[in-house]
């Protein structure tokens, strides 16, 4: 059995030793291959273009285009990229932007060098990825949607919408007319109580560590937790299942 290929990654950053040190950071790690990096939004788009990578870290603050104003082309330029915001910004209003131009994620550069190849490896594989304190942010304008009955806004998702969680959908392998009438299954029901208190703190915005901080519980045990969790709600990630709890109304 041959192994996986491993994630060919474009670091854009203008930052000479930050960027440096991301990449021999991320060449740790032999999932990861650093196939280029860029200084600003032109060679971006330029090694971008040459070499195809699987996934784009992109700095917001570029000399003379910004990170997010070129989003869209860069998502022209190389559409089956995923690209990754990887920002000191904590602006709710860059988080939109970022969303609504084709970013796949927003991190913070405060992230963990694990986590970070951890959020790398995510994204390539289709999850929307974010810091737990952007998640924060994104919940609570999404929260201000629901409340109001309003459509989403272009800066949310499509992925994230209630519709596309699953929600009140039946469980698996069993149909709604198959079900007795008496049994009122919905998909928090699945949950166990442990579970639910995880979910209540990754709709807050809680990472992993914060979780196990806050439950008395070992970090490990958390993030077997939010496997459980995803698995059960049919998601695929944290982001989903945070707005899963924001719209769920049996979620207090």
């Amino acid at each position: 059995m041959t192994d996986p290929q491993p994630v060919r990654l474009l670091v854009v950053d203008d930052h000479n030793l930050f960027r440096r040190g991301l990449i021999a950071l991320l060449s740790r790690d032999p999932r990861v291959h650093v196939v280029a990096e860029a200084r600003d939004a032109g060679e971006a788009l330029k090694l971008g273009a040459q070499h195809q990578p699987d996934v784009i870290l992109l700095d917001n603050h570029l000399p003379g285009v910004h990170g997010v104003e070129a989003l869209p082309q860069l998502c022209a330029t190389v559409p089956h990229a995923r690209i990754v915001m990887l920002t000191v910004s904590e602006d709710a209003n860059d988080l939109a932007q970022a969303l609504a131009r084709g970013a796949a994620g927003y991190l913070l550069k405060t992230v963990e060098g694990d986590e970070l190849v951890e959020a790398v490896l995510r994204a390539q594989q289709g999850e929307s990825v974010l810091s737990p304190q952007m998640t924060g942010k994104l919940m609570a304008a999404y929260r201000d949607v629901v409340s109001h009955a309003s459509p989403l806004p272009d800066s949310v998702p499509a992925a994230l919408a209630p519709n596309a969680l699953g929600q009140g959908t039946a469980a698996q392998g069993t149909s709604a007319s198959d079900r007795p009438k008496d049994e009122a299954v919905t998909p928090v029901s699945r949950l166990s109580p442990r579970e639910n208190d995880i979910l209540r703190e990754i709709a807050r915005g809680a990472s992993n560590k914060e979780i196990a901080r806050t439950l008395q519980i070992a970090e490990t045990t958390v993030k077997i937790h939010v496997q459980h969790i995803l698995r059960k709600l049919n998601l695929t990630s944290r982001v989903q299942a945070a707005v899963f709890a924001v719209t769920d109304p049996h979620q207090g």
